[in-house]
C-alpha cells in the first residue's frame, strides 16, 4: 500500500450486511480512526493495524480524510524529531489546501494554521516556544504544588463527609484547570466552564469548534486586561518576555498551555486512580512502599497514555517511512499509545517499567509537551493528598462496568465511582491561606457564551453519585 489517497480494496460486490466489522471501514477499504470501532477499543484497532500493515498504517480521520497513523515506537520518534520532512505547519496539508477540511470539520481547532509554536518549525519555533518554557520556568514546583495542595482539599472537602464520589468529574477533572487558571491570573471560577469548553474541542465534537471559539474570547479577554494590569502569572511573562510576542500570540500560547496541562493530566490523574483502584499487585507495591507514587505514574504513562493519538505532522516532500510511501501533503498522526504497545521494544507488557521514561506519552523531539512538568507536578500532589486524606477508598462499582469516552486523540474515564469511611472537614487553621492573586483585581468579565453541552454524551456522574509534595506514606488499601 503506497498511499491513504491510493484506494487498494476495491467496493465489493453489494453493502455488507449490518453489524459486519466491514462497516468499520471506508469504501476504499481503509479503517476509520473514529466510529464505532475506534470507539470501542482503540489499543484493539491499533493492533488490527499493525498486524495488516505493519508500523505505519493507512487510516481514515473524520469525513474520511486520508492518514497515516504512526504505530512503531522507532517510527513515531523518527516523525516526531524530523521536521524537515514532516512538518508541524499545517498549511502543508493538501486536504486543507483542496477546500476538503471545512471550517466547520470536526479536526479545524486543532489542524486550522495560527502563528504559534505548534504549527511553526525551525528559528520560528524556537522563538515562540522559548517564550512559553521561559514563562512557565518562572514558577517553582513548591509554589505550584502549594496551590494543588490547596485545591486538592478544597476539592476533598466537597464530598469527604459524604463517603462516596466520582472521582473523574469532582476531583481529576476539577484539579488541573483550578491550579492553571491561577499561573495564568485568572478568578478561579473560569475553572469550570473551561473545563468544559476544552474537553470539548478536543474531543472532535461537532460543537468542537463553537468551544475552540468560547477558550479564545475568554483568553483575549485575559490578554487585554493583563496588559492594563501585569501581574506575577504565565499571561504577563508572556507579554513581558523579549520574544515580543503580539496579542495574537500571546492568547494563542497560553491557549496552547492551557489544553497541553489540562487534558492530559486530567486524563493522567484518572488513569493513575483507577489503576490503585482495580489494580491488587499496583496497589499493593504502593501501601508496601516498594514503589514511590511518581514510579506508579510513569507506568500509566506506558500503559495508558493520557492522550493516545498526537495530531499531526504534515509531509513536506515525497517520503518513504516503514516501508510506506508517503506523498508530500500526507497528514500523519503520531500513535502515542500504539507506539508504546510496539512490540519491538515491549516483547512482554506486563514488565514493570519503573523509572523508564522512554515511553511517548508526551511526544517526542522539538515538539514534545512543554507541560509535562507542570502536569506530573499536579497529578503527584493531587493523588497524594486525596490518598492520604481518604486512604481506604474502594470502588463503588464492579470493575467491569467501567466505561471510557473515545475521541480520536484520547479516551478519557467517564467515571471513576468511589465509596471511602466519611471523614471530617479540614478548619481554616488545617487549610493554607490562599494567596493574593492578580486574578482578583480584574476588570468584571464581559459576557461570553457558555460553551454548547457536547452532543450525545452520558453524563459523567455514575447513579447514586453525588456531585456537589510530602514524601509518599505507607497506606491501608481495602477493597
Amino acid at each position: 500500500m503506497n498511499s491513504p489517497n491510493e484506494p487498494t480494496v476495491g467496493p465489493g460486490p453489494a453493502a455488507p450486511p449490518p453489524g459486519c466489522p466491514a462497516h468499520a471501514a471506508g469504501t476504499d477499504g481503509l479503517r476509520r480512526l473514529y466510529g464505532p470501532e475506534a470507539d470501542a477499543d482503540p489499543m484493539a484497532l491499533y493492533e488490527k493495524l499493525r498486524a495488516e500493515h505493519g508500523a505505519v498504517a493507512p487510516v481514515l480521520v473524520h469525513g474520511d480524510l486520508p492518514a497515516w497513523l504512526v504505530l512503531g515506537h522507532r517510527e513515531n520518534l523518527e516523525v516526531a524529531r524530523t521536521s524537515t520532512l514532516f512538518s508541524r505547519d499545517s498549511r502543508r496539508w493538501r486536504d486543507m489546501a483542496e477546500g476538503n477540511v471545512p471550517p466547520d470539520h470536526p479536526l479545524t481547532p486543532m489542524t486550522a494554521w495560527q502563528p504559534l509554536c505548534v504549527f511553526a518549525d525551525g528559528p520560528d519555533h524556537e522563538r515562540l516556544r522559548r517564550a512559553v518554557t521561559d514563562s512557565l520556568s518562572r514558577f517553582e514546583a513548591r509554589g505550584i504544588r502549594r496551590y494543588v495542595t490547596r485545591f486538592s482539599h478544597q476539592l476533598i472537602d466537597d464530598f469527604a463527609a459524604v463517603g462516596r464520589a466520582d472521582l473523574v468529574d469532582q476531583f481529576a477533572a476539577q484539579l488541573p484547570l483550578r491550579v492553571v487558571t491561577q499561573l495564568f491570573g485568572m478568578p478561579e471560577d473560569y475553572g469550570p466552564r473551561l473545563v468544559d469548553a476544552a474537553r470539548d474541542m478536543l474531543g472532535g465534537t461537532e460543537t468542537a469548534v463553537a468551544s475552540n471559539d468560547y477558550l479564545t474570547e475568554t483568553l483575549q479577554q485575559l490578554v487585554e486586561r493583563k496588559r492594563v494590569t501585569p501581574g506575577h502569572d504565565v499571561a504577563s511573562k508572556l507579554i513581558e518576555h523579549p520574544a515580543r510576542l503580539s496579542d495574537d500570540e500571546v492568547r494563542e500560547h497560553l491557549r496552547v498551555v492551557l489544553v497541553s496541562a489540562n487534558e492530559p493530566t486530567v486524563n493522567l490523574i484518572a488513569g493513575t486512580l483507577r489503576l490503585v483502584l482495580t489494580d491488587r499487585r499496583f496497589r499493593a507495591n504502593l501501601a508496601g512502599g516498594h514503589m514511590t507514587l511518581p514510579d506508579a505514574l510513569e507506568q500509566v504513562l506506558w500503559d495508558d497514555p493520557p492522550m493516545t493519538t498526537n495530531l499531526g505532522r504534515w509531509a513536506t516532500g515525497d517520503v518513504e517511512l516503514a516501508g510506506k510511501r508517503i506523498k508530500e501533503g500526507d497528514l500523519l498522526i503520531l500513535g502515542l499509545a500504539a507506539g508504546n504497545a510496539d512490540p519491538a521494544i515491549r516483547p512482554d507488557t506486563s514488565t514493570a517499567l519503573h523509572g523508564n521514561r522512554s515511553h511517548l506519552a508526551f511526544s517526542g523531539g522539538p515538539h514534545e509537551c512543554p507541560g509535562q512538568d507542570l502536569g506530573r507536578a499536579i497529578a503527584d500532589t493531587g493523588i497524594d493528598v486525596l490518598l492520604s486524606r481518604l486512604p481506604d477508598l474502594r470502588l463503588a462499582v464492579p470493575e467491569e462496568e467501567l466505561t471510557w469516552n473515545a475521541s480520536l486523540m484520547s479516551r478519557p474515564l467517564a467515571a471513576l465511582p468511589v465509596r471511602f469511611t466519611p471523614g471530617r472537614l479540614r478548619s481554616a487553621k488545617d487549610s493554607p491561606a490562599p494567596e493574593e492573586t492578580a486574578g482578583a483585581e480584574l476588570p468584571p468579565q464581559r459576557s461570553v457564551p457558555s460553551p454548547p453541552a457536547p452532543a450525545d454524551v452520558p453524563s459523567r456522574t455514575a447513579p447514586g453519585v453525588s456531585t456537589s509534595r510530602r514524601p509518599f506514606r505507607r497506606l491501608r488499601w481495602r477493597r
